[in-house]
């Protein structure tokens, strides 16, 4: 057996040597070359990260000391050493989540995947030990050099350094990157450190004694190593960031030196204080494909070639993200107001080719959401057009900000949300399912679906010329798929995608979610039901056409990839009753549950968003009321429909 299938639990780490830990950290990253690259995941960071891992599992006790992974997409190590060694399914259905995940281990603390809440985490559950007599158990929290851009671990600092009489260890995981390489001040102190000559010449010359004169030689070098960590931990002191938290600081640390790393974990677990350790690291250690990678070293893949690190396929259509890569970059040479925001995801979000071409227009503030919105709104204030790009799922951290900053101020802000809805293999924490029940209460907002990438180029165009509201454009994950033409469009930008002769039941779609809207309404049609199935393009507010449409139907049918709570169709019911309109309303959407990692058709298999089990239930619905159908339907006929709609 290899040296990692003995592994089941972190104490089993206690019996190998030297020799056999450095062996075993080759096995886990030709294990995780060789696992991820069958099934897509976070490879970069997990490469960067093993020598870590296995000094803090062999100097702490899991669970009885608590690991607090920032973001978790540097987690897989963790999960193989505490017994979690079958990758074949991993962040599939069924199979391993891609983050830290309480049901699989109670090695795992924390699942949320938003970046810079672990000091917030460390510094409540070492407080808790304290407070509960549980003073011998320590906390210790791994977070990244990107993770130290966001405003929230420095007000964990603030209040970590005012009370030094708790066992808590940060670990600086710095490999000058986030999701690509990290900016601002920090970055750039931190650059300092690891460039500068001192460090490096001790560094190397010490590490030389230990190699060429081994037992001597690995005295000598424990010696200068401490000597050279004691000397920068003072000189680094003087003009750190820390200097003033009243936090004892180690390092920097060589994040691939195990023993330099036990040393260095040690001496901050007997402390008995707060103790930041610097560790420097390698995002993609050990794989060439990685490191070669200058955009952001396989942070995270799909399939690859474990040995060319070459996609293994390669998308027929153009994603969503690529559709509003290059009109945004079209827009922008056009109208020289437009500038760019995002939040440490230039390339995921797709302003990378609008960076390239106007560098000066950009700006990635880093892992800084409540920032990136506010300071939109000064550059609107200013008299340009922010396009504030995101993750849907990240818009959350940033809400009083829109609501306070941005919509109170009417600024004219865009804001453009990549992967909403269910984006699959990612989990609970990056669905994309909150924006348009979060962001539809914000007053003046507009907010538009795309469809396709015809619809998305344009309603793009059309949001980027509002100065007086902000706006917001918001479309999947993964392939655009195709384009579905309109028959006809009202005079408020309503598309109509199908009409039947007889008006019996309304289908409104939001998004992408026309392609099922379309399978519903052609399975109605089978059974004699007329459908007319229509796509606001922009669903808040609800165009007043919707309203005129409702009118002249029997039943109405909202189908949104958003959670159904407080959704599009609740808002298409309310304004239906404000109309007068008592048209019954189906309102359709992902139930307020935090959803599993599967893939987006699995997903809507579970929750009953498929045109399949909506037409069966839209026929149920029909037959169940009073409401007549078109075609009045004899009695014999109810349970042929009822099972040809299955």
């Amino acid at each position: 057996m290899s040296l990692l299938e003995n592994i089941r639990e972190p104490e089993d780490l206690a019996a190998l040597s030297s020799a056999q830990l450095t062996e075993l950290a080759e096995e886990i990253r030709r294990f995780l070359v060789t696992e991820v690259s069958k099934t897509g995941g976070h490879l970069g960071p997990n490469l960067g990260v093993v020598e870590l891992t296995l000094a803090i599992h062999r100097v702490f006790d899991s669970p009885r000391d608590a690991i607090v992974f920032d973001t978790g997409h540097q987690s897989y190590v963790h999960k193989l050493l505490t017994g979690r060694q079958d990758f074949s399914r991993l962040r599939q259905q069924g199979g391993l989540a891609g983050y830290p995940q309480r049901s699989e281990s109670p090695h795992d603390i924390v699942e949320s995947s938003h970046a810079s809440s672990s000091l917030s985490w460390a510094d409540g559950i070492s407080r808790a030990f304290t407070m509960t007599g549980q003073g011998d158990r320590h906390v210790v929290a791994v977070v990244g050099d990107g993770a130290l851009t966001g405003g929230m671990t420095w007000e964990a600092l603030n209040n970590i350094s005012d009370d030094n009489s708790r066992n808590l260890v940060i670990v600086v995981n710095d490999n000058g990157r986030s999701y690509a390489p990290t900016i601002g001040g920090m970055a750039r102190f931190l650059n300092g450190v690891r460039t500068r000559h001192t460090y490096r010449r001790l560094h190397v010359s010490s590490r030389r004694l230990f190699d060429r004169f081994g037992a001597v030689g690995r005295a000598v070098y424990r010696g200068i190593r401490g000597g050279t960590h004691g000397f920068l931990s003072r000189f680094t002191n003087n003009e750190s960031l820390y200097s003033n938290l009243d936090i004892k600081y180690i390092g920097p640390v060589h994040g691939h030196d195990l023993e330099a790393l036990e040393e260095a974990l040690t001496q901050a677990r007997d402390y008995g204080a707060p103790v930041i350790v610097h560790a420097i690291t390698q995002k993609g250690r050990g794989y060439e494909p990685a490191l070669a990678d200058v955009a952001d070293q396989f942070h995270a893949v799909g399939q690859i070639d474990a040995e060319t690190g070459e996609p293994v396929e390669t998308a027929s259509r153009p994603s969503w993200t690529s559709v509003f890569a290059d009109e945004i970059l079209t827009l922008a040479s056009r109208d020289e107001r437009i500038v760019g925001i995002t939040a440490a995801m230039l390339r995921p979000t797709g302003l990378h080719k609008f960076a390239e071409r106007f560098p000066d227009r950009v700006f990635d503030v880093g892992i800084a959401e409540q920032h990136a919105v506010t300071s939109a709104a000064g550059l609107a204030y200013g008299g340009l057009h922010p396009v504030v790009a995101l993750y849907a799922t990240f818009v959350n951290r940033a809400f009083d900000q829109v609501l306070m900053d941005v919509g109170l101020h009417r600024a004219g802000v865009t804001f453009v949300l990549d992967r909403a809805g269910v984006t699959g293999p990612d989990g609970p924490s990056h669905h994309g399912m909150w924006d348009l029940a979060i962001l539809q209460v914000v007053p003046h907002i507009r907010i538009a679906a795309p469809r396709d990438a015809a619809t998305l180029r344009e309603e793009l165009a059309e949001a980027v010329t509002v100065q007086d509201a902000p706006t917001v454009v918001r479309f999947s994950k993964g392939d655009v798929g195709v384009e579905y033409p309109a028959l006809r469009r009202t005079d408020d930008g309503v598309d109509v995608l199908r009409e039947a002769a007889h008006r019996d039941v309304l289908i409104v779609t939001v998004g992408p979610m026309a392609a099922v809207g379309l399978q519903v309404a052609e399975r109605l049609a089978q059974q004699g039901i007329g459908a007319t199935v229509i796509d606001p393009r922009w669903v808040v507010p609800v165009p007043g056409s919707v309203i005129e449409f409702s009118r002249s139907h029997r039943i109405v049918v909202t189908i949104e990839d958003g959670v159904r709570v407080g959704g599009i169709g609740t808002r298409v019911r309310q304004d239906l009753r404000a109309a007068g309109v008592d048209t019954a309303v189906t309102e359709l959407g992902l139930p307020d549950e935090f959803l599993p990692h599967a893939s987006r058709s699995q997903i809507f298999e579970q929750v009953g968003l498929t045109g399949q089990q909506i037409a069966r239930d839209v026929v149920a619905q029909v037959l169940g009321s009073r409401i007549p159908v078109a075609r009045p339907l004899p009695e014999d006929e109810h349970e042929r429909i009822r099972t040809d709609a299955d």
